[in-house]
């Protein structure tokens, strides 16, 4: 909630229309407060690598950054290497084009979201793969990781049923990497 904190401080200092959708799973989390919150701004459309990685490229956004770190969690235990990407926004969309430059380092990318398949991810998959020419530097398929095709219900158990979870960042990028070297990664 501070990075859209920062967002909304951003688009007060312009006169251009915005809009920030706040995922209500932020409010559950307690986040450090900056000393300069009125000031506190986010840039539009750049992209951040919250952590390094060589194996694969994970990117997603929101409340869904601490799914993925917890998933990334238990994939350092099976010697898997995430490259963590927070695209900040979605309009506009990765202007630095960090995605396609870690996609060009790994090889292996995958698009998370809370949204239903066909929102969030399908946008980003199409921005990176088709806008950004990232498709070249692909050596196996993406992937999306996304909420179930319905309305979720609500709660914490709602979300870890409806939503993609930790275990569900694990499997998916586990099984991708497995694809590409079966010997290095056997089945679980």
């Amino acid at each position: 909630m501070v990075q859209a904190v920062g967002m909304y401080n951003t688009l007060l200092q312009s006169d251009d229309p915005g809009l920030v959708i706040e995922c209500l799973n932020g409010y559950r989390l307690k986040e450090t407060l900056p000393d300069n919150m009125g000031e506190y701004t986010v840039p539009l459309g750049i992209s951040e690598i919250l952590q390094e990685g060589s194996d694969l490229t994970l990117v997603t956004y929101g409340s869904s950054i601490r799914i993925a770190q917890a998933g990334i969690e238990l994939l350092k235990k099976a010697g898997i290497s995430v490259e963590l990407i927070d695209v900040q926004t979605l309009l506009p969309f990765d202007l630095n084009q960090s995605i396609v430059e870690s996609l060009r380092k790994t090889g292996r990318i995958v698009f998370m979201d809370e949204d239903v398949p066909g929102g969030g991810t399908a946008y980003m998959l199409r921005e990176v793969l088709e806008v950004q020419g990232g498709y070249r530097y692909l050596d196996s398929q993406p992937v999306t990781l996304t909420a179930k095709a319905h309305r979720p219900p609500f709660g914490s158990d709602g979300d870890y049923f409806s939503k993609p979870n930790p275990e569900d960042v694990f499997e998916t990028i586990y099984n991708l990497m497995r694809e590409a070297e079966p010997k290095r990664f056997p089945e679980l």
